[in-house]
């Protein structure tokens, strides 16, 4: 998130943060201070309006930017004041919208939310298929679909080819199925409540009068379905505040749409614009390369970020003879530059276009034993073999998660499918239990055959019996006798070659020896239950906050590296066929200017990462399988149109360790 900038407000964030006359657009520059105006306007709502603080909801796109808001929130109102506000994500918003109106939209209270890997998995048993790219192929459609509020009908109608066709068909069995099974995915918490509010003039009203302010953040990152949500729930008062930079709008790919900023202005007539332009990140070189670039998109708003902040350091350009150079290069640069600047190394950023790009600068990294932390990329507990027996440790916890119910079951293979499965889904819906509990209703056996019947109370006999295990004996134990039942290594090895199930399974095992080490710690003097271990699997996810406190150097994708900052940022692979990113080798950027503003978009975000020092790097030669393919400097270099005092360092030939000893000598005695 950007750095919250000194008392007090300026004049355009005070004039955004005190209007209430209508609905307002926020364009907040990057580094501008949004965090902080709509911060101070919650608080402004609350001590000046006379709302009370249960009507206004804040909404984000991460549980971070949430977080972030609350913590701010708690330092301007007291927290009696503050009881009952609403800051969270969009689909949090929509959870709770779901949960409460569930059986209007068809659903048990205790509905299941299914994961994009959950998914995955049920798009390929309708396919048929193990084609991985068709999958995710067919899979991004329907999240389009869903996040455009097209119905599958719809999309069969709308399809243009076989391809397309295809995936409306399974788009279409694929809801089916979820709403058999009693589950939703990630973008039906945002279809649903859009749906349900469009058709249904009672939860409209309702939910209009319970959430009567609403501020967004990061309005450019809307889709259509998310705007919809906005404008029902905003209702004929329109009273909310939309904050967003239409220069850093980088997720088209996943339905975000400029629209929606054009559209404001459209559907909303008295909407009242405010341009946050001063910059309190960069230093004023860095925000004159972020201009001239951006500026070669068409503007929806003209707008142009400053800085009180000073010139700052010349902006370095290198090129490198190839990848494993640039990455070397990179790393003696980071180096020398930490030991002049005294300096620690989490203030230090790798920024690239896609993850494969980080492989060689974390061999350089650590080669120099530099600690670096990987940002962007796939978490290990991410990892499907990981996921499938998290699934197993879940539903000894809760028998009625039905996603990991659904996993474990069909994991291994023990003859169990999607019509025995759609059958189960069907029949929990109808009693409101969970899959679990109706397999061993006796109502189920007037739906499935006796052999279905029997695998099915076979799995949940066997649950039953690990679970009573669970809660009794040591976590190892348990443990071992799971692994032992399920026979994962041999489903890894029939499903994968060698190498691939090799490397699963020993996934797998560093898994299990973590939980088993866990196990042997004690807890007020005894040792937790693999049930209890289980628990605290949920809050994996603190330990992103955790590594962010780290010195180490920071490796991320540019669209992770959105919101954040750091003092240093190295941007490599600036190339054209990498930024701008070259989808396939049929694609001609050149016959594309939307996706080539996007990409510009992208490097736009990646400039203004940077607080105090920016290097931009590119290479003369890439790998591209075992050979060496010529490369060219991305347009965007050009079009950053670096003036006097901007540094183009020439080409470097890789330094030996003994030179970079003598270099490193050099500085010490510059700075003795």
């Amino acid at each position: 998130m950007s750095a919250a900038p000194p008392h007090p407000l300026n004049p355009a964030q005070r004039e955004a943060v005190r209007y209430l006359d209508g609905p307002c657009l926020v364009l907040a520059g990057a580094g501008s201070g949004k965090t902080r105006v709509i911060t101070h306007k919650i608080a402004h709502l609350v001590q000046e309006a006379g709302y009370a603080a249960r009507n206004i909801a804040a909404l984000t796109f991460t549980n971070k930017a949430a977080q972030e808001m609350q913590e701010r929130v708690a330092q301007l109102l007291p927290k009696e004041s503050a009881s009952g506000l609403t800051v969270c994500t969009f689909h949090a918003l929509g959870v709770r919208i779901v949960r409460e109106e569930a059986k209007a939209l068809g659903l048990k209270p205790s509905f299941s939310i299914m994961d994009a890997d959950d998914c995955f998995g049920l798009i390929q048993q309708l396919c048929a298929t193990t084609d991985k790219q068709l999958i995710r192929r067919i899979q991004t459609a329907i999240s389009l679909w869903k996040n455009g509020l097209v119905a599958p009908d719809d999309a069969n109608h709308l399809a243009s080819d076989e391809n397309e066709a295809q995936a409306a068909r399974i788009y279409r069995s694929y809801n089916a199925t979820l709403s058999a099974y009693q589950a939703v995915d990630f973008d039906d918490l945002i279809r649903l409540p859009a749906e349900l509010l469009q058709r249904d003039d009672e939860a409209r009203t309702r939910w209009q009068n319970r959430l009567r302010y609403l501020l967004v953040d990061e309005y450019q990152d809307t889709n259509a379905c998310q705007y919809q949500l906005l404008k029902l729930i905003a209702g004929p008062r329109a009273a909310f505040t939309a904050v967003g930079d239409d220069d850093q709008a980088i997720y088209a790919w996943r339905g975000a749409t400029l629209e929606n900023l054009r559209q404001l202005q459209t559907d909303f007539a008295q909407l009242k614009v405010v341009k946050l332009e001063q910059n309190y990140r960069s230093s004023a070189r860095i925000l004159q390369a972020a201009n001239s670039l951006i500026a070669n998109n068409p503007k929806l708003f003209e707008k142009k970020l400053w800085s009180e902040h000073g010139m700052g350091d010349a902006i370095q350009i290198s090129m490198a003879d190839s990848d494993e150079h640039e990455a070397e290069s990179v790393v003696i640069k980071l180096q020398a530059h930490k030991f002049e600047r005294r300096a620690k190394f989490s203030d230090y950023a790798i920024l690239y276009r896609g993850n494969h790009q980080a492989r060689v600068f974390e061999q350089a990294l650590r080669k120099e034993k530099i600690p670096y932390l990987l940002s962007g990329g796939q978490s290990f507990f991410d990892r499907a073999e990981i996921r499938d027996i998290i699934a197993y440790l879940r539903l000894l916890v809760n028998q009625d998660d039905d996603p990991a119910f659904i996993r474990a079951v069909t994991t291994p293979k023990r003859g169990i499918g999607s019509a025995t499965l759609e059958a189960l889904g069907t029949y929990a819906g109808e009693r409101e239990v969970s899959l679990f509990t109706a397999l061993f209703e006796r109502g189920l056996e007037s739906r499935l055959a006796a052999r279905q019947i029997e695998l099915l109370r076979t799995f949940g006999e066997f649950i039953n019996r690990i679970e009573w295990r669970a809660q009794r004996e040591p976590a190892g134990e348990v443990l071992d006798e799971l692994m032992k039942a399920l026979d994962y290594e041999a489903y890894l090895y029939d499903g994968n070659d060698d190498r691939t199930a090799q490397s699963k399974w020993q996934n797998v095992l560093d898994f299990t020896t973590w939980l088993k080490q866990k196990g042997e710690e004690d807890e007020n003097g005894k040792a937790p239950t693999l049930l209890q271990l289980t628990q605290t699997i949920a809050l994996i996810s603190m330990l992103d906050k955790q590594e962010g406190e780290q010195d180490a150097v920071r490796l991320s994708t540019l669209h992770a590296a959105k919101g954040l900052e750091y003092p240093h940022v190295f941007l490599v692979g600036i190339e054209e066929g990498l930024l701008p990113h070259k989808g396939s080798e049929d694609d001609d950027l050149t016959l594309l200017p939307t996706r080539i503003e996007e990409e510009r978009r992208l490097m736009y975000v990646g400039i203004t990462r940077a607080q105090r020092s920016l290097h931009v790097s590119w290479c003369k030669k890439r790998k591209r399988g075992r050979d060496m393919a010529a490369r060219e400097a991305s347009r965007f270099i050009g079009e950053m149109q670096l003036g006097e005092g901007q540094v183009n360092a020439p080409e470097e030939a890789p330094m030996s360790s003994k030179e970079r000893l003598s270099n490193l000598k050099a500085l010490l005695n510059k700075t003795m």
